[in-house]
């Protein structure tokens, strides 16, 4: 029987069930604050933690004397009301069940359910009117299995998760938490100002969740992106891909000509930054039921953990 070596479910089932899409990332910001508060005596090093208005909702964590950062972004699709039961979406969610819906407007707590007409109109049922512009998001249904997880938004709170369980080791380093990513970005830019003039940072790793497709398959290790809709330096991904190889864990290679990730806001910034996606990949992409393999997720962590030590 395989034991898995990252079994501590509870938080990352936590990460999935708050209401954080993009946008209202808040109460992902409290959380991962308290967090850090509460746990950070027991990491290696302890961080200098950067937030604040001037960077709105995101997150950075100061390790040691970085030499690369981590992006890890904190929002998720969803829905936002509009008028006469009207719904409008967030990124690019899945729409083709009855998928329930939960939020909260000032009258109280919402549970609905999503429909979709034959058009691509998108509303909800629900017993009253539901005040224009409340945000809704998929209700969590956590699963655990042998081998599998399973649950809406493990894109991208695994990639908060495996952040989280970086830092509990990191020597010397930048995470940063970032918002907006599904809904067309905007944070990474002022990020990057600070990554790159107050910490000359000038490589990253983005810690986001793939696709399983016929290249990638699910438990066969962390997927290092070669390309997606954009490219990564070559030279900066041969020097990955050799640390990666020298670290002996698990990995696939991707190459895909959709899909973007914090890492097209790096590369689009005015500052001559390296980065490259590496995460575990899932199937039912942005559905209530995305689904990661547990030996996946072992190597994403393990591998993070690798190459923040040789890059």
């Amino acid at each position: 029987m395989t034991i898995y070596k990252y079994k501590d479910t509870g938080l990352l089932r936590k990460l999935c069930s708050i209401h954080a899409p993009s946008g209202e990332e808040s109460a992902m910001k409290d959380f991962l604050l308290a967090y850090i508060s509460e746990n950070q005596h027991r990491w290696k090093t302890r961080p200098e933690i950067i937030e604040g208005e001037d960077l709105h909702d995101c997150i950075m964590l100061r390790f040691g004397s970085p030499r690369t950062a981590v992006f890890a972004h904190m929002d998720s699709i969803g829905f936002t009301v509009r008028y006469h039961d009207q719904l409008v979406a967030i990124g690019g969610p899945d729409t083709d069940g009855p998928h329930l819906l939960v939020g909260e407007d000032p009258l109280g707590p919402v549970e609905c359910c999503l429909r979709t007409t034959p058009e691509g109109h998108l509303f909800y049922d629900f017993p009253r009117a539901i005040e224009t512009g409340t945000s809704l998001v998929y209700k969590c249904n956590f699963r655990v299995t042998k081998d599998y997880i399973t649950s809406c938004y493990l894109d991208n709170r695994l990639g908060v998760y495996n952040a989280l369980k970086l830092a509990e080791t990191l020597e010397d380093g930048l995470i940063i938490f970032s918002t907006y990513e599904e809904h067309g970005g905007g944070s990474v830019p002022f990020l990057a100002k600070i990554m790159v003039e107050k910490y000359n940072v000038r490589q990253a790793l983005i810690s986001d969740i793939t696709w399983i497709t016929d290249g990638v398959v699910p438990g066969k290790g962390v997927v290092i992106s070669l390309r997606d809709r954009n490219i990564p330096r070559k030279t900066y991904l041969q020097k990955i891909l050799s640390a990666a190889v020298g670290s002996g864990l698990p990995h696939q290679l991707e190459v895909e000509g959709a899909g973007s990730s914090d890492g097209r806001e790096l590369q689009q910034s005015p500052y001559a930054i390296d980065w490259c996606f590496i995460g575990a990949a899932e199937q039912n992409v942005h559905s209530p039921d995305e689904k990661v393999h547990r030996a996946d997720i072992d190597s994403m962590i393990d591998m993070y953990k690798y190459l923040m030590k040789h890059l």
